[in-house]
């Protein structure tokens, strides 16, 4: 009788274990193939466990498992965030951190400076735009996920961070750097002379869009009959700050979409009745996401003429989800789209006149520290000099 009980528990706890493997597998819209990979998984994980010579960590195998599903995708922007690492996120959008002033970019196994900040602790030891990360305290970035890479690279205000850098045309070299609290004033300009105004905005923060309009009210008070935007090494930020500059030079229209997997689109507008004097936008390799939308939408609708150098091409809008163990996962969840509809995602913005900086350009908070020499600001005023004496705004092919 005791082993009919017995087993009659066995068989009610192996049908309430399928039952309940059933009802996931409806919540979560899994078919039989799902399902059947599902125990694939579950199998290997077992048998790891059972007869892997030493002794597993569970969780450990969940979460290189999940890492491993998102490593799949190909993508250097989703990544899943383990819990020390989800947890530091939350810590850094939360409240203030150190760093060390530089944005980066990451593109096929390539950790790459896209900018360094005016007076940072990177800049003051000599990093530049264009430099190559190959190590982050002696770690290899090739055994590290691109935003643990960034993670690793933050931390305590007065630690220090050690940087293996490659520079062409230099050997290698290890870079010890004090992380400091990093305040950007994203925006500013000049006059260059008595018609040509001039403005460099280095990353698109909560204050860009407001900064911006106050500096262009400022150049046009002042009589200005054209525009250079400098947008070289701008890595991006906030898509609402680049609409916001937006609405003061693109004309009427769309500025953005933001186009989901299902085809669902969020279109972000201008109202400017029209263009109101013409636009030189400077680009380079560096030149990435919000910066990049900002000239094609400028570019598109015909309200300025790009210089420089083809642009970074990063288009992509990334979702971070909280999970169940507090950890997380980031990942790509739609892409943005130019007015006329191109998606600037892995292939950036074709400049309409190409020309290549013929010396690295070492950005201050507003001209370049080698103006007098940077060939692509020169065409700019070039450019602009010839439109503003045609009278024309808008730019035809």
């Amino acid at each position: 009788m005791t082993k009919k009980i017995f087993a009659g528990l066995v068989a009610a706890f192996i049908a309430g274990a399928f039952l309940s493997f059933v009802f996931i597998c409806m919540i979560f819209k899994i078919d039989a193939s799902g399902a059947a990979n599902i125990g694939r998984l579950l199998g290997a994980m077992n048998f790891i466990e059972s007869n892997y010579v030493e002794e597993v960590d569970r969780d450990k195998l969940f979460f290189g498992a999940i890492s491993g599903m998102v490593k799949s995708l190909d993508d250097p922007h989703s990544v899943y965030l383990e819990p020390k690492l989800f947890n530091r996120l939350k810590f850094e959008t939360g409240g203030s951190f150190g760093g060390i002033g530089v944005y980066m970019g990451f593109k096929e196994n390539e950790v790459r400076v896209l900018s360094v900040i005016p007076g940072s602790p990177g800049e003051k030891v000599g990093l530049r735009a264009g430099d190559s990360i190959l190590a982050v305290n002696s770690q290899p970035v090739s055994e590290i996920e691109p935003d643990e890479v960034a993670l690793k690279i933050r931390g305590d205000v007065g630690t220090s961070v050690d940087l293996l850098i490659h520079r062409d045309g230099e050997e290698d070299k290890v870079y010890t750097i004090t992380r400091d609290v990093i305040k950007v004033d994203t925006v500013a300009g000049k006059m260059l002379d008595d018609k040509l105004g001039y403005i460099r905005i280095s990353n698109f923060s909560e204050n860009t869009g407001a900064d911006f309009k106050k500096i262009l009210h400022e150049l046009e008070e002042k009589n200005m009959k054209g525009l250079i935007l400098d947008l070289r090494q701008n890595p991006g930020g906030l898509i609402t700050s680049c609409v916001e500059v937006a609405r003061e030079i693109v004309p009427a229209g769309p500025v953005v979409s933001v186009v989901g997997r299902d085809g669902e689109k969020e279109v972000y507008n201008s109202e400017l009745q029209s263009a109101k004097y013409p636009i030189i936008v400077l680009l380079d390799q560096h030149s990435a996401s919000a910066s990049e939308l900002l000239s094609g939408a400028l570019q598109d609708t015909k309200a300025a003429i790009i210089v420089g150098e083809k642009s970074y091409g990063k288009g992509s809008v990334q979702t971070v989800v909280p999970m169940f163990r507090d950890d997380g996962l980031k990942l790509t969840t739609a892409k943005y789209y130019t007015p006329n509809g191109r998606s600037i995602d892995g292939t950036g913005i074709q400049p309409d006149v190409e020309v290549k900086a013929d010396k690295p350009l070492i950005m201050t908070r507003d001209l370049p520290e080698n103006s007098s020499s940077d060939v692509q600001l020169q065409k700019a005023e070039e450019l602009l000099t010839q439109q503003i004496n045609s009278g024309k705004i808008l730019f035809d092919k």
